[in-house]
Protein backbone atom coordinates (compact mmCIF):
# COMPACT_ATOMS: atom_id res chain seq x y z
CA UNK A 1 0.00 0.00 0.00
CA UNK A 2 2.72 2.48 0.33
CA UNK A 3 4.59 1.92 -2.45
CA UNK A 4 1.34 2.79 -4.05
CA UNK A 5 0.49 5.46 -2.33
CA UNK A 6 4.16 6.25 -3.18
CA UNK A 7 3.39 6.30 -6.70
CA UNK A 8 0.75 7.72 -6.75
CA UNK A 9 2.21 10.81 -5.26
CA UNK A 10 4.95 11.17 -7.60
CA UNK A 11 2.82 11.09 -10.76
CA UNK A 12 0.02 13.29 -9.32
CA UNK A 13 2.94 15.68 -9.08
CA UNK A 14 4.22 15.17 -12.06
CA UNK A 15 1.39 15.92 -14.39
CA UNK A 16 1.65 19.61 -13.06
CA UNK A 17 2.74 22.44 -15.54
CA UNK A 18 5.18 24.37 -12.98
CA UNK A 19 7.06 21.43 -12.62
CA UNK A 20 6.94 19.66 -15.76
CA UNK A 21 8.31 22.90 -16.80
CA UNK A 22 11.00 22.54 -14.24
CA UNK A 23 12.37 19.39 -14.98
CA UNK A 24 11.95 19.69 -18.28
CA UNK A 25 14.55 22.82 -17.73
CA UNK A 26 16.72 21.59 -15.48
CA UNK A 27 16.36 17.45 -15.77
CA UNK A 28 17.38 16.48 -18.81
CA UNK A 29 21.09 16.23 -17.31
CA UNK A 30 19.23 13.62 -14.96
CA UNK A 31 17.07 11.69 -17.03
CA UNK A 32 20.09 10.81 -19.02
CA UNK A 33 20.31 8.08 -16.36
CA UNK A 34 17.70 6.37 -17.73
CA UNK A 35 17.12 7.53 -20.98
CA UNK A 36 20.18 6.79 -23.83
CA UNK A 37 20.00 10.37 -26.02
CA UNK A 38 17.63 12.30 -27.83
CA UNK A 39 18.81 10.79 -31.11
CA UNK A 40 19.12 7.38 -32.56
CA UNK A 41 22.28 7.97 -33.43
CA UNK A 42 22.77 8.13 -28.90
CA UNK A 43 20.40 5.15 -28.87
CA UNK A 44 22.14 3.04 -31.40
CA UNK A 45 25.61 3.84 -29.29
CA UNK A 46 24.17 2.65 -26.47
CA UNK A 47 23.24 -0.70 -27.93
CA UNK A 48 26.49 -1.49 -29.41
CA UNK A 49 28.08 -0.28 -25.83
CA UNK A 50 25.92 -2.75 -24.06
CA UNK A 51 26.44 -5.30 -26.84
CA UNK A 52 30.00 -5.28 -25.68
CA UNK A 53 29.36 -6.98 -22.27
CA UNK A 54 27.12 -9.53 -23.67
CA UNK A 55 23.33 -7.68 -23.43
CA UNK A 56 20.75 -7.58 -25.65
CA UNK A 57 19.09 -4.35 -26.39
CA UNK A 58 15.38 -3.21 -26.94
CA UNK A 59 14.98 0.49 -28.36
CA UNK A 60 12.24 2.56 -27.23
CA UNK A 61 11.61 5.78 -29.43
CA UNK A 62 9.83 7.83 -26.66
CA UNK A 63 6.42 9.54 -27.37
CA UNK A 64 2.70 8.68 -26.35
CA UNK A 65 -0.76 10.03 -26.57
CA UNK A 66 0.03 11.66 -29.88
CA UNK A 67 -2.60 14.08 -31.15
CA UNK A 68 -3.07 14.41 -34.97
CA UNK A 69 -2.57 11.74 -37.27
CA UNK A 70 -0.14 13.86 -39.42
CA UNK A 71 1.96 13.21 -35.88
CA UNK A 72 1.36 9.74 -35.94
CA UNK A 73 1.85 9.19 -39.17
CA UNK A 74 5.64 11.14 -38.66
CA UNK A 75 6.24 8.89 -35.45
CA UNK A 76 5.49 5.27 -37.14
CA UNK A 77 8.40 7.27 -40.04
CA UNK A 78 10.62 7.99 -37.17
CA UNK A 79 10.77 4.25 -36.18
CA UNK A 80 11.03 3.20 -39.40
CA UNK A 81 13.95 5.10 -39.92
CA UNK A 82 15.62 3.80 -36.78
CA UNK A 83 14.90 0.30 -38.21
CA UNK A 84 16.67 0.97 -41.27
CA UNK A 85 19.63 2.41 -39.22
CA UNK A 86 20.08 -0.24 -37.15
CA UNK A 87 20.10 -2.99 -40.15
CA UNK A 88 22.72 -0.27 -42.14
CA UNK A 89 24.77 -0.76 -38.66
CA UNK A 90 24.39 -4.75 -38.30
CA UNK A 91 22.08 -4.41 -35.74
CA UNK A 92 19.33 -6.85 -35.82
CA UNK A 93 16.40 -4.21 -34.80
CA UNK A 94 14.76 -4.70 -31.73
CA UNK A 95 12.07 -2.07 -31.01
CA UNK A 96 9.25 -1.17 -28.19
CA UNK A 97 6.52 0.61 -29.72
CA UNK A 98 3.41 2.54 -28.24
CA UNK A 99 0.25 1.71 -30.23
CA UNK A 100 -1.32 5.00 -28.79
CA UNK A 101 1.88 6.78 -30.44
CA UNK A 102 1.17 5.76 -34.04
CA UNK A 103 -2.62 6.25 -34.25
CA UNK A 104 -4.49 3.90 -32.11
CA UNK A 105 -7.95 5.12 -31.64
CA UNK A 106 -8.09 7.30 -34.52
CA UNK A 107 -9.55 5.92 -38.08
CA UNK A 108 -7.85 6.50 -41.57
CA UNK A 109 -9.50 5.18 -44.72
CA UNK A 110 -12.16 2.79 -42.35
CA UNK A 111 -9.03 1.48 -40.64
CA UNK A 112 -7.11 2.06 -36.96
CA UNK A 113 -4.21 4.59 -37.51
CA UNK A 114 -2.33 2.85 -35.30
CA UNK A 115 -3.01 -1.14 -36.54
CA UNK A 116 -2.04 0.45 -39.99
CA UNK A 117 1.23 1.74 -38.98
CA UNK A 118 1.99 -1.03 -36.92
CA UNK A 119 1.71 -3.57 -39.75
CA UNK A 120 4.27 -1.02 -41.56
CA UNK A 121 6.91 -1.19 -38.81
CA UNK A 122 6.24 -5.19 -38.09
CA UNK A 123 6.90 -5.88 -41.76
CA UNK A 124 9.89 -3.82 -42.47
CA UNK A 125 10.87 -5.70 -39.34
CA UNK A 126 9.98 -8.85 -40.02
CA UNK A 127 12.28 -7.91 -43.53
CA UNK A 128 15.59 -7.55 -41.19
CA UNK A 129 15.03 -10.36 -39.19
CA UNK A 130 13.83 -8.16 -36.24
CA UNK A 131 11.18 -8.25 -33.60
CA UNK A 132 8.54 -5.34 -32.32
CA UNK A 133 7.23 -5.66 -28.93
CA UNK A 134 3.83 -3.42 -28.70
CA UNK A 135 4.23 -1.97 -25.42
CA UNK A 136 0.40 -2.09 -22.70
CA UNK A 137 -0.60 1.58 -21.60
CA UNK A 138 -3.05 2.67 -19.58
CA UNK A 139 -6.19 0.21 -18.92
CA UNK A 140 -8.77 2.10 -20.98
CA UNK A 141 -6.57 0.65 -23.95
CA UNK A 142 -5.70 -3.38 -23.21
CA UNK A 143 -8.74 -4.47 -25.23
CA UNK A 144 -7.99 -2.70 -28.50
CA UNK A 145 -4.09 -3.42 -28.14
CA UNK A 146 -4.53 -7.35 -27.54
CA UNK A 147 -7.29 -7.22 -30.56
CA UNK A 148 -4.62 -5.79 -32.45
CA UNK A 149 -1.67 -8.11 -31.63
CA UNK A 150 -3.37 -10.85 -32.15
CA UNK A 151 -3.82 -9.49 -35.65
CA UNK A 152 -0.24 -8.71 -36.09
CA UNK A 153 0.62 -12.32 -34.72
CA UNK A 154 -1.66 -13.71 -37.40
CA UNK A 155 -0.05 -11.65 -40.30
CA UNK A 156 3.30 -11.67 -39.21
CA UNK A 157 4.34 -14.76 -36.69
CA UNK A 158 4.58 -14.84 -33.40
CA UNK A 159 8.31 -14.41 -33.41
CA UNK A 160 8.17 -11.02 -34.90
CA UNK A 161 5.96 -9.37 -33.00
CA UNK A 162 5.00 -9.45 -29.13
CA UNK A 163 3.45 -7.33 -26.45
CA UNK A 164 3.12 -6.68 -22.70
CA UNK A 165 0.87 -7.59 -19.62
CA UNK A 166 0.71 -5.70 -16.34
CA UNK A 167 0.43 -8.19 -13.53
CA UNK A 168 -1.18 -5.30 -11.06
CA UNK A 169 -4.41 -5.23 -13.22
CA UNK A 170 -7.02 -7.84 -12.17
CA UNK A 171 -7.54 -8.92 -15.68
CA UNK A 172 -3.83 -10.11 -16.35
CA UNK A 173 -4.15 -13.55 -15.72
CA UNK A 174 -7.01 -14.15 -17.67
CA UNK A 175 -5.63 -12.01 -20.17
CA UNK A 176 -2.60 -14.33 -20.43
CA UNK A 177 -4.46 -17.78 -20.49
CA UNK A 178 -6.84 -16.01 -23.67
CA UNK A 179 -3.45 -15.61 -25.96
CA UNK A 180 -2.33 -19.60 -24.93
CA UNK A 181 -3.69 -20.32 -28.95
CA UNK A 182 -0.95 -17.83 -30.27
CA UNK A 183 1.99 -19.12 -28.34
CA UNK A 184 3.31 -15.76 -27.96
CA UNK A 185 5.79 -13.86 -27.06
CA UNK A 186 5.51 -11.75 -24.02
CA UNK A 187 6.80 -9.20 -21.59
CA UNK A 188 5.56 -9.27 -17.97
CA UNK A 189 6.00 -6.17 -15.92
CA UNK A 190 4.38 -4.87 -12.57
CA UNK A 191 3.26 -2.02 -14.26
CA UNK A 192 3.64 1.93 -13.88
CA UNK A 193 0.63 3.51 -14.63
CA UNK A 194 -1.12 5.32 -12.31
CA UNK A 195 -4.75 3.32 -12.36
CA UNK A 196 -7.46 2.92 -9.81
CA UNK A 197 -7.70 0.48 -7.07
CA UNK A 198 -11.08 -1.35 -9.26
CA UNK A 199 -8.75 -2.07 -11.96
CA UNK A 200 -5.22 -2.36 -10.38
CA UNK A 201 -3.77 -4.16 -7.03
CA UNK A 202 -2.97 -1.73 -4.08
CA UNK A 203 -0.98 -3.95 -2.41
CA UNK A 204 2.70 -4.62 -3.61
CA UNK A 205 2.85 -8.67 -2.40
CA UNK A 206 -0.46 -8.85 -4.31
CA UNK A 207 1.43 -7.58 -7.73
CA UNK A 208 4.51 -9.41 -6.98
CA UNK A 209 2.38 -13.08 -6.23
CA UNK A 210 0.31 -11.98 -9.58
CA UNK A 211 3.92 -11.83 -11.26
CA UNK A 212 4.96 -14.80 -10.25
CA UNK A 213 1.72 -16.62 -11.17
CA UNK A 214 1.74 -14.78 -14.92
CA UNK A 215 6.04 -16.01 -15.50
CA UNK A 216 5.61 -19.57 -14.55
CA UNK A 217 2.08 -20.41 -16.18
CA UNK A 218 3.84 -18.75 -19.64
CA UNK A 219 6.89 -20.80 -19.02
CA UNK A 220 4.53 -24.00 -18.37
CA UNK A 221 2.53 -23.54 -21.31
CA UNK A 222 5.64 -23.42 -23.10
CA UNK A 223 5.57 -19.88 -24.89
CA UNK A 224 8.81 -17.42 -24.86
CA UNK A 225 8.58 -15.12 -21.50
CA UNK A 226 10.79 -11.98 -21.05
CA UNK A 227 10.88 -11.12 -17.32
CA UNK A 228 10.96 -7.47 -17.22
CA UNK A 229 11.96 -6.60 -13.37
CA UNK A 230 14.96 -5.93 -11.12
CA UNK A 231 13.05 -7.33 -8.01
CA UNK A 232 15.95 -9.76 -7.06
CA UNK A 233 13.71 -12.07 -5.38
CA UNK A 234 11.80 -12.69 -7.90
CA UNK A 235 14.58 -13.35 -10.42
CA UNK A 236 15.70 -15.74 -7.57
CA UNK A 237 12.90 -17.63 -7.89
CA UNK A 238 12.53 -17.49 -11.77
CA UNK A 239 16.45 -19.23 -11.48
CA UNK A 240 14.79 -22.00 -9.31
CA UNK A 241 11.30 -22.66 -11.06
CA UNK A 242 13.35 -22.87 -14.48
CA UNK A 243 15.97 -25.35 -12.61
CA UNK A 244 13.38 -27.39 -10.86
CA UNK A 245 10.80 -27.71 -14.32
CA UNK A 246 13.91 -28.44 -16.72
CA UNK A 247 12.92 -25.09 -18.88
CA UNK A 248 16.43 -24.05 -20.97
CA UNK A 249 17.75 -20.84 -20.49
CA UNK A 250 16.45 -20.17 -24.44
CA UNK A 251 12.92 -20.33 -23.07
CA UNK A 252 13.02 -16.84 -21.45
CA UNK A 253 14.92 -13.83 -20.83
CA UNK A 254 15.88 -11.22 -18.01
CA UNK A 255 15.00 -7.58 -19.16
CA UNK A 256 15.80 -4.56 -17.20
CA UNK A 257 15.63 -0.66 -17.63
CA UNK A 258 18.58 1.20 -19.61
CA UNK A 259 20.39 2.70 -16.76
CA UNK A 260 19.53 0.84 -13.43
CA UNK A 261 21.33 -2.13 -11.87
CA UNK A 262 24.17 -2.11 -14.33
CA UNK A 263 25.67 -4.67 -11.96
CA UNK A 264 23.13 -7.30 -11.60
CA UNK A 265 22.48 -7.20 -15.47
CA UNK A 266 25.67 -8.02 -16.15
CA UNK A 267 26.39 -10.31 -13.42
CA UNK A 268 23.21 -12.11 -15.02
CA UNK A 269 24.94 -12.25 -18.13
CA UNK A 270 28.14 -14.14 -16.85
CA UNK A 271 25.73 -16.12 -15.28
CA UNK A 272 24.87 -17.53 -19.37
CA UNK A 273 20.85 -15.87 -19.21
CA UNK A 274 19.67 -14.17 -21.96
CA UNK A 275 19.79 -10.37 -20.50
CA UNK A 276 18.03 -7.58 -22.48
CA UNK A 277 18.47 -3.64 -21.57
CA UNK A 278 15.24 -1.68 -22.54
CA UNK A 279 16.73 1.43 -24.22
CA UNK A 280 14.32 4.58 -24.68
CA UNK A 281 15.82 7.65 -26.22
CA UNK A 282 13.94 10.91 -27.68
CA UNK A 283 13.07 14.39 -26.94
CA UNK A 284 9.83 13.39 -25.37
CA UNK A 285 11.37 11.90 -22.50
CA UNK A 286 9.40 13.35 -19.48
CA UNK A 287 6.25 11.32 -19.17
CA UNK A 288 8.48 8.19 -18.98
CA UNK A 289 11.08 9.93 -16.43
CA UNK A 290 8.15 10.46 -14.08
CA UNK A 291 7.27 6.91 -14.29
CA UNK A 292 10.81 6.15 -13.29
CA UNK A 293 10.72 8.48 -10.14
CA UNK A 294 7.36 7.29 -9.43
CA UNK A 295 8.79 3.03 -9.21
CA UNK A 296 11.41 4.11 -6.17
CA UNK A 297 12.12 6.43 -3.72
CA UNK A 298 15.71 6.23 -3.92
CA UNK A 299 15.45 7.72 -7.85
CA UNK A 300 13.38 10.92 -6.29
CA UNK A 301 16.23 11.30 -4.27
CA UNK A 302 18.68 11.00 -7.00
CA UNK A 303 16.87 13.98 -8.64
CA UNK A 304 16.54 16.01 -6.03
CA UNK A 305 20.45 15.94 -5.01
CA UNK A 306 20.77 16.38 -8.82
CA UNK A 307 18.67 19.66 -9.55
CA UNK A 308 19.85 21.27 -6.03
CA UNK A 309 23.33 20.41 -7.28
CA UNK A 310 22.59 22.24 -10.26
Amino acid sequence: MIDQLYRKAVLTVAERKPIEQLIRARGWGLAQRFVAGETSAEALRAVKELSQEGILSNLDLLGEFIESPAQCDEFAQNVLNLLDAAHAQGITPYVSIKLSSVGQGKTEGGEDLGLKNARRIVGKAKGYGGFVCLDMEDHPRVDQTLAQFRTLVGEFGAEHVGTVLQSYLYRTEADRDALDDLRPNLRIVKGAYLEPESVAMPDKADVDASYRRLVYAHMKAGSYVNVATHDESIIADVKHFVLAHGISKDAFEFQMLYGIRRDLQKQLAQEGYRVRAYIPYGRDWYAYFSRRIAERPGNAMFVLKGMLRG
